[in-house]
């Protein structure tokens, strides 16, 4: 059976083409193996979470509709800025919005980190380029660029967050932008296409464009969770994707038992990749 998925239409359907879900994860809770769930080109804010398990016969597919066009994101778009000072703004979320997992009260930090802990695992993005945290508001208020920086220009635009009667509170520094004449977002989930269970096995993700995740610090003995990942599944081929935006570029794809990578921006175009 085939499932259709567009983020554009007028209502929430049920999954047939005259009548296609809003969201993903609608078709990610019912899908059999054999199925396949095809998404219409649009920004999908959600975190996809397979239920049922394909066969190595009869996969579960999910498919972009058109190369790239389909865009699961863990970012939300965060409006509402009031300028603060200098080339400050202020903006605040309710921490609802972040379900269990806050990444802004959740540090980078564990096994084999060497780096102080003082960086969280969200971030601000002003159109989509991510900013740089910073450790205390006065940092945020200078602006200053980071010394040691790959872009010099880019570290210069800060962000800070704190806690205050049960919202994240974020100060940033536009460098005389207007942020409400921008595109500024917020990471909000940890993942965007993971499986809450193990053994969630032979699923196909085919041309989707996957960014922006608020990760963990993965070390070889914790969880291993990532933007995409089969959560210890086996048999998951992911095809031609592109990602990016995350906290740590390793954790693209979570833990695996057998993952297959065909050709796409993580693979030569000649070669099958797979991961034990």
């Amino acid at each position: 059976m085939r499932y259709y998925v567009n983020i554009n239409a007028f209502r929430d359907g049920d999954g047939s083409e005259q009548r296609p879900f809003r969201h993903i994860n609608d078709a990610a809770k019912i899908a059999l193996p054999g199925d396949e769930v095809l998404v219409a080109p649009g920004i999908y804010r959600e975190a996809v979470n397979p239920v049922h398990a394909g066969t190595e016969g009869n996969r579960i597919v999910y498919r972009s509709a058109e190369p790239l066009g389909a865009v699961i994101t863990g970012a939300e778009i965060l409006t509402g800025w009031t300028h603060y000072g200098g080339h400050v703004w202020r903006a605040a979320v309710c921490n609802s919005i972040f379900g269990a997992y806050n990444p802004y009260t959740t540090m980078v930090c564990g096994d084999w980190y060497f780096a102080p802990t003082v960086r969280h695992t969200g971030a601000v993005f002003l159109n989509d380029s991510m900013m740089y945290e910073t450790v205390t508001l006065e940092e945020c208020l200078q602006g200053e660029p980071d010394p040691y920086a790959w872009d010099s220009e880019a570290s210069s635009y800060k962000w800070y967050s704190e806690q205050k009667d049960g919202e994240t509170v974020f100060y940033a520094n536009f460098r005389g932008k207007d942020p409400n004449n921008e595109k500024v977002e917020i990471l909000v989930r940890r993942n965007c296409f993971m499986p809450e269970k193990e053994g969630i096995g032979y699923i196909t993700v085919s041309g989707f464009n996957v960014n922006k995740a608020a990760t963990t610090w993965a070390p070889p003995a914790a969880y291993q969770d990532g933007m995409i990942g089969p959560h210890w599944s086996k048999g998951w081929i992911i095809e031609n994707p592109d990602g990016s935006d995350i906290v740590f570029d390793r954790d693209y794809f979570g833990s695996h038992r057998s993952l297959n990578t065909l050709p796409g921006p993580f693979a030569e175009p000649q070669d099958e990749v797979t991961v034990w």
